[in-house]
């Protein structure tokens, strides 16, 4: 897809803490290399926390928040999964709001993973095809959609994947979904300036494996997520700027497999610890 041009393509981001680390920044590379301006759009201002699967991750600075963004003001729409994220955004109204006008106006949507969450509680799923985390099949489909397991499902306006294992599939079909429907954008009305540039990552090696999500794990991380510590806020850093220490435990720091509970059966994260500073 290196032919794709997407100056003047505006995209938003649907995010919130807990949103699957590689889902985000890899789709977003992407987009950007290819033209696309993106903008970040969340719950709350400030800096919003990704995971690697169980695991904190690094942090990614919020553009707009849901309260002031409009669907009428974006050319596409990008849905990261991640447990928590989807599951958070699905409970606000504005977010809600916010997709449905974006499929009503027959703007592309992009979804991976958990994505779809939004997807059902917006009404949007009935009748249309899809793919997504195995964990949500039953809501999928008992929202009146034709879940398909296969690595990316294109269908009329949205495009679907499963898990950050997809995302060489995801990426391409993405790409080419937001340039067939928007027509490249609309440049002339795009004059609106765009604070963050995120830096390149490069598009990691991240094979299928098996993730078996314990309730009791994915709780703890949300806890962690969205509760004060000690009676102080979180606090945040710059993007891509933090400790190593704080992104993996040291347990996993010298392995690239990360456990990831359920019957103990690891996830090839494709995740690369640092190199140890002395």
């Amino acid at each position: 897809m290196h032919h794709v041009n997407l100056e003047g393509v505006r995209v938003a981001v649907l995010a919130t803490d807990g949103f699957e680390q590689v889902e985000l920044t890899v789709p977003v590379d992407a987009l950007e290399e290819h033209g696309a301006e993106v903008e970040i759009v969340s719950l709350r201002p400030g800096r919003i926390r990704g995971v690697n699967h169980l695991f904190p991750g690094k942090k990614v600075r919020v553009d707009r928040t849901i309260n002031t963004a409009v669907a009428d003001d974006y050319d596409a729409v990008l849905i990261p999964g991640g447990l928590m994220n989807p599951d958070l955004l699905r409970q606000d109204d504005g977010m809600l709001d916010f997709v449905r006008d974006a499929d009503m106006a027959g703007k592309p949507i992009a979804v991976i993973c958990h994505g779809p969450w939004l997807l059902v509680s917006a009404e949007l799923v009935p009748g249309r095809r899809l793919t997504s985390w195995p964990g949500i099949v039953d809501d999928v489909r008992n929202a009146g959609g034709i879940w398909t397991d296969e690595p990316v499902v294109r269908d009329r306006n949205w495009v679907s994947s499963r898990h950050p294992g997809d995302l060489p599939h995801f990426v391409p079909a993405m790409l080419e979904l937001f340039a067939t429907h928007t027509g490249r954008g609309h440049a002339a009305r795009r004059d609106e300036h765009r604070g963050m540039r995120m830096p390149h990552v490069p598009m990691p090696d991240l094979p299928l494996g098996k993730m078996l999500m314990g309730g009791a794990l994915a709780a703890g991380i949300a806890y962690f997520l969205t509760q004060r510590q000690g009676g102080q806020a979180m606090e945040y850093v710059e993007v891509y700027d933090m400790d190593p220490e704080d992104a993996v435990p040291a347990a996993a720091a010298t392995d690239e497999v990360v456990f990831a509970g359920g019957d103990g059966a690891a996830y090839e994260s494709g995740y690369t610890p640092p190199a140890t500073v002395a």
